[in-house]
């Protein structure tokens, strides 16, 4: 049996995207920080990143359709954070932010991961972008550097 599968790592060559939306930019200003600490953790070159901000996680997948329209990029990782409030906006905004994003990754040459929080609490959000959960942007960027590596080797 051939295994084939990415590494974590890259080479310092590679163009990486982080779309990053500033609604609650308190907590996603942290997951922006945990990609690009991945991405030099992993032998990237931080020169080698491009930050485009969106207002607000439902921008995301606009912004992700454009970016790999460009063909600029080795990969791109979508960072945000969706906190519920008193109305069904969260229900609508993390659904097609979700769907949106997957449904532009799926036809793209281009690995894209996601690492938008949807999260019932600004509790769970601090948690979740640097504090005792981890850093889900860091978590977000290490997976798509193994998919940069992987797409290499399909």
């Amino acid at each position: 049996m051939n295994i084939i599968e990415g590494q974590l790592s890259l080479d310092g060559s590679e163009k990486i995207a982080i779309i990053n939306s500033r609604f609650n930019h308190i907590i996603t200003d942290r997951l922006v920080e945990g990609a690009s600490d991945a991405v030099v953790r992993h032998g990237g070159n931080k020169d080698n990143i491009d930050l485009i901000l969106v207002p607000g996680a439902f921008e995301i997948p606009f912004a992700l359709s454009k970016i790999l329209e460009s063909g600029k990029y080795d990969g791109v990782c979508c960072v945000g954070a969706v906190i519920r409030g008193s109305t069904p906006h969260f229900d609508y905004i993390s659904a097609e932010t979700t769907k949106g994003i997957a449904s532009v990754g799926l036809k793209s040459a281009v690995p894209v991961t996601y690492g938008v929080l949807t999260t019932d609490t600004i509790e769970q959000a601090i948690e979740r972008a640097g504090s005792k959960a981890g850093n889900k942007g860091f978590e977000a960027m290490t997976g798509l550097i193994e998919m940069i590596s992987l797409y290499k080797n399909l």
